[in-house]
């Protein structure tokens, strides 16, 4: 039944033009997707609230786009070089690779919190030294927790080949016949230039925060920001992984929005600003993408699974059909970042307190989304299955047309010339479709379908009274509008 759900909203989302998978003209590219027309304006539409949002209406904030490629000796010194990699898994026999995380997690998920279901007697397993475990108990807890964040790859390996001898996922083939579980590292390296060799290599970031960081004396210097103060950065990002499927959950090139929240931690303290910023993105979710706050919740992360340098991480998550997944990451990263980049290029990074003439280094509270699974998000909450119609029922500022206007009928020219003048009024205010294809019943379901709030249907009426008929998405109610009204009337529905 869940799947079923997904499935369906990862069909409409093709089939109505949010999402297309990437490379199909060739057989695709695995961990690739491209946005079709009602995508792209999905996706510009939640980067732009992101970014008037968390940028523009606040006094403390400045944004930052940074190069998608940039020197190696950055991603070295933020440790991502040596330490930014996932544990991978190959099996023998169909050649398939997973990453060892979720082959663990998706199997645990099929069997359930319950050890006893596993056929398993943990107590009376004769564990190898070389697992890593020395006792039943500390599986059961991985079995009723459904999390493996902080195992090392014996653990990893012990656990998908000797206890509980999974198989592989597309092959299924028995107790698997798996490789050893080894690290891979994430990043994209690049090769700048016609020679090769260290001076000319480069990396795709795998982050938009490490630019933030190494701007950091730039922005200080080229403003007159104060602490506290963000720097937020919007752009791609780009990870070497394997994916698990579920659409643009997770893929290989992604938007990110990251902020780097500063201040002096001598003089704010770290806790009640990470409450607050809980707050504001609870806000951010729930009241400006209209998303149900039944949905929501937060996990704070294991100390086993807490990046080292983070005293404190949260994780916003969100119900999608396949469980509840991660959505936005909330850590307090003290200044771990700002002092890597300052021992390794040598140069002072602090900021002058005006007030007291004391150089600080500040620290920093990091809250990092995925604006793609923003986009997957609003889609899944949307998604409404009633009797006669499905509908995606998208807060209006995000849908990516906000009025359609349709001719009654298609073969009479004089109201399809009314229907044009109607949409040359209101398409440089609003996005706007035009449609004239088919009955005016099939219209309107394909307008529900991409989540258009509001349709404009030209009548004959029309032609006599200046007014034209307004269909509510959410309601199917109809009602009649002067067209001169129509601005004025479409910009109260947006603001309420």
């Amino acid at each position: 039944m869940v799947e079923n759900v997904m499935d369906k909203i990862v069909s409409l989302a093709k089939r109505r033009g949010f999402i297309y998978p990437g490379s199909e003209l060739y057989g695709g590219l695995a961990n690739t997707y491209d946005y079709g027309p009602v995508g792209t304006e999905l996706l510009r539409n939640i980067k732009n609230l992101w970014w008037k949002y968390f940028v523009q209406s606040r006094p403390d904030m400045v944004g930052l786009d940074g190069s998608i490629i940039s020197h190696h000796k950055i991603w070295e010194a933020s440790g991502h070089v040596a330490g930014f990699a996932d544990a991978m898994v190959d099996c023998k026999n169909c050649k398939s690779r997973f990453r060892a995380d979720h082959v663990i997690e998706d199997y645990l998920s099929r069997m359930g919190t319950d050890p006893s279901q596993y056929g398993i007697h943990f107590k009376s397993l004769v564990f190898d030294s070389s697992w890593g475990f020395n006792k039943g108990t500390e599986i059961e807890d991985i079995i009723r927790k459904q999390k493996v964040e902080g195992l090392d790859e014996n653990q990893l390996d012990a656990l998908i080949k000797y206890i509980f001898k999974i198989s592989c996922p597309k092959c299924n083939i028995k107790n698997g016949n798996w490789t050893p579980v080894r690290k891979f590292n994430l990043l994209f390296p690049v090769q700048l230039g016609i020679v090769e060799g260290e001076g000319g290599l480069g990396y795709l970031r795998g982050e938009t925060a490490q630019l933030i960081f190494t701007n950091f004396r730039n922005v200080v210097d080229s403003t007159r920001v104060r602490l506290p103060f963000g720097i937020a950065q919007l752009g791609k990002s780009f990870r070497n992984e394997i994916t698990p499927g579920n659409s643009v959950f997770r893929t290989i090139e992604f938007e990110q929005g990251e902020i780097e929240y500063f201040f002096d931690h001598d003089e704010t303290k770290w806790e009640p600003l990470f409450e607050e910023w809980k707050k504001t993105m609870d806000a951010f979710v729930v009241k400006q993408l209209g998303i149900n706050k039944e949905n929501v919740r937060w996990r704070l992360h294991a100390d086993e699974e807490r990046s080292f340098y983070s005293k404190r991480t949260e994780d916003m998550e969100y119900k999608f059909p396949f469980g509840f997944k991660e959505l936005w990451g909330l850590a307090y990263r003290t200044d771990y970042d700002l002092t890597r980049h300052q021992e390794a290029s040598k140069k002072e990074l602090t900021i002058v307190d005006p007030k007291t003439g004391k150089k600080v280094l500040p620290h920093v509270i990091e809250p990092a989304v995925g604006i793609n699974r923003l986009l997957l998000m609003v889609l899944v909450d949307a998604y409404v299955e009633e009797e006669k119609r499905t509908v995606l029922k998208i807060a209006p500022q995000l849908a990516p047309y906000k009025v359609a206007v349709f001719p009654l009928l298609a073969n009479k020219p004089e109201l399809i010339k009314k229907a044009h003048e109607v949409f040359t009024l209101l398409s440089p205010v609003y996005m706007t479709a035009f449609d004239d294809r088919g009955n005016i019943g099939k219209r309107y379901l394909s307008q529900d379908e991409i989540g258009t709030p509001w349709c404009v249907t030209i009548d004959f009426d029309t032609l006599a009274d200046d007014t034209v008929t307004i269909r509510d998405r959410d309601t199917a109610r109809q009602e009649r509008i002067k067209v001169a009204d129509l601005i004025l009337y479409f910009a109260r529905k947006l603001e309420s």
